[in-house]
């Protein structure tokens, strides 16, 4: 890399917009959107899709409400041109949904864009050639005159093929193709240009989209480019003003977001951003923006895998990991902070009464997206407690207490430790079953049967057999309570010393399949504090069980 870039390299020029309206603005309503996924992103992949592949993607356009969908370049070769007239001559383009082919201004290749349509319902033919310095002085060598006369000539045969095809609702698109490196007045003239051959009027007006067909500014710029085009357009009321961005600065959304503010009117790009060197505009991350604003895109992602299933599927491309929204790993926390804070959000929505999502670390419900919780919180060394207490919480049910949560997670650490990689749900409930005891078969103290009664001085008795390393004793002690009869056992069959600090206890599920968790933190005769857990069926079985628990943890060490 040079030392000093500017050698090389020019910043772009602001736009003279003193008195911009867009920064005050806010986007209150979804945008028209097109899919280019068919066009613009099938040109972008090693392999293009076939038609099997195409009509799949169109299947999915259509079913997640897309309306308006750009199908492919007719004229770049049969299969295309196939594709294409297979749509309209199955019926396979719904009343509701238009399609559009793109087309460079040359007379035979318009032709052929028509031919591909002819016999649809409606159609959009769009029309485009490059307007900007670099093209016009090194691509093509012409004047503005000329490339100005090329846009003109373009759309003198569009409205000629139209009028020999009455049979479809045409509608034109004009891009100035390389808009936003070209001139802002240039740009405008050109476009007023077609606009006088196609005479475009409000109730049919023409689609004028202006690309960033190479991102070369921030996204103000951008902004300010659109919002001078739409001010300073001649019969703008006749135009539909639209967005083309790429993405070769990594903000080819926040462009289309900004130009939005800025007067568009409608957007195209990709799902999950797919197109030429970097990508275009990423519709589902820009659909769902609006949507964690409150406003209905009006494109349906409530089931996100199955939309990248086919996308990945057709593309032959996967969508990352940590893509917004729909990557595998964005609603996923492995840190400790995050974990307990998002642990503590969902927590908050089951105690108050407030629709308003409000998680930490959550710009989106997952659930919206069907997605389930599960995945939000995964444990690995970088995890605390909250991560692995959620975990057991999800899958079996347990809400550990909060100083049993940091008893556990020292045997938790341990594990992510020694073993360097992800532990999954079943990791952790082994790892706890290993460390309070719980329905394991290698325990010291194994529960065989017992019963309870309650003596003429009210104190309660507990008699039963227990199992050590293996071998069956038949015991029994006194207290006031059940829980203080088996520890009085412990003491005077085993010597055993434990005094209860805390005691709790859940349900876990609910009717007939409801079984019971109780928790018990103990103290030893030596000062140690030691944790128990029971599961059963019976709740008194269950205390019973944890004070076992207990008593395993503090002659297990």
């Amino acid at each position: 890399m040079l030392t000093d870039p500017s050698a090389k390299y020019r910043a772009f020029p602001p736009i003279d917009l003193p008195d911009r309206r867009w920064p005050s603005r806010t986007i209150d309503a979804a945008p028209r959107w097109l899919s280019t996924d068919l066009r613009d992103g099938n040109q972008a992949i090693v392999d293009p899709m076939d038609g099997v592949k195409k009509a799949r993607f169109f299947d999915l356009l259509v079913e997640i409400g897309v309306k308006e969908i750009e199908v492919g370049f007719p004229s770049a070769g049969a299969t295309e041109f196939g594709f294409i007239r297979g749509l309209v001559d199955g019926g396979q383009i719904p009343d509701d949904v238009i399609v559009q082919v793109l087309t460079q201004s040359r007379e035979d290749l318009i032709r052929t864009s028509f031919d591909s349509l002819d016999g649809a319902r409606a159609a959009i033919v769009h029309l485009y050639n490059a307007v900007s310095p670099t093209w016009r002085d090194i691509v093509f060598r012409m004047s503005r005159e000329e490339v100005r006369e090329i846009a003109v000539a373009g759309a003198k045969v569009m409205r000629d093929e139209a009028g020999k095809r009455p049979n479809t609702d045409w509608h034109s698109q004009y891009s100035p193709e390389t808009f936003s490196t070209a001139e802002l007045d240039f740009s405008i003239e050109v476009c007023a240009a077609v606009m006088d051959v196609l005479a475009p009027t409000p109730d049919k007006p023409i689609i004028l989209n202006l690309p960033a067909t190479v991102e070369a500014a921030t996204p103000n710029i951008y902004a300010d480019q659109i919002e001078y085009f739409c001010r300073n357009l001649p019969n703008r009321e006749a135009a539909v003003i639209s967005l083309h961005t790429h993405n070769d600065r990594g903000t080819g959304v926040a462009a289309a977001e900004l130009g939005l503010m800025a007067g568009a009117d409608r957007v195209e790009g990709c799902l999950f951003g797919n197109g030429e060197r970097t990508g275009n505009c990423c519709l589902v991350t820009m659909a769902l923006n609006l949507y964690t604003q409150g406003v209905d895109p009006g494109l349906d992602f409530s089931d996100i895998d199955r939309v990248i299933e086919t996308v990945e599927y057709c593309n032959d491309l996967p969508v990352h990991q940590r893509h917004p929204y729909g990557g595998e790993l964005v609603y996923t926390a492995f840190s400790g902070s995050h974990q307990d804070a998002i642990k503590k959000g969902f927590e908050a929505r089951e105690t108050q009464n407030n629709q308003t999502w409000r998680v930490p670390y959550l710009p989106i419900d997952p659930a919206d997206l069907g997605r389930n919780y599960e995945a939000v919180i995964r444990v690995n060394s970088q995890s605390g407690k909250g991560g692995f207490a959620w975990v057991l919480e999800q899958k079996q049910g347990l809400k550990l207490p909060k100083r049993m949560q940091a008893d556990f997670s020292k045997h938790v650490q341990r594990l992510a430790d020694s073993s360097s990689r992800e532990l999954n749900a079943d990791d952790i409930w082994e790892a706890f079953k290993a460390a309070y005891h719980v329905q394991t078969p290698d325990k010291h103290f194994q529960l065989v049967d017992y019963e309870e009664a309650r003596a003429s001085d009210g104190t309660r008795v507990f008699s039963g057999k227990i199992a050590v390393e293996g071998r069956e004793q038949s015991v029994s002690g006194r207290g006031s309570g059940l829980i203080s009869s088996v520890m009085a056992t412990l003491r005077d069959a085993f010597e055993v010393e434990l005094e209860v600090v805390d005691y709790s206890q859940q349900a876990l599920g609910s009717g007939t399949d409801a079984t019971a968790a109780t928790y018990l933190e103990c103290t030893s005769a030596d000062g140690r504090t030691v944790w128990g857990c029971g599961i059963d069926e019976d709740v008194a079985t269950a205390s019973v069980r944890a004070v076992l628990s207990a008593a395993n943890s503090m002659v297990g060490g």
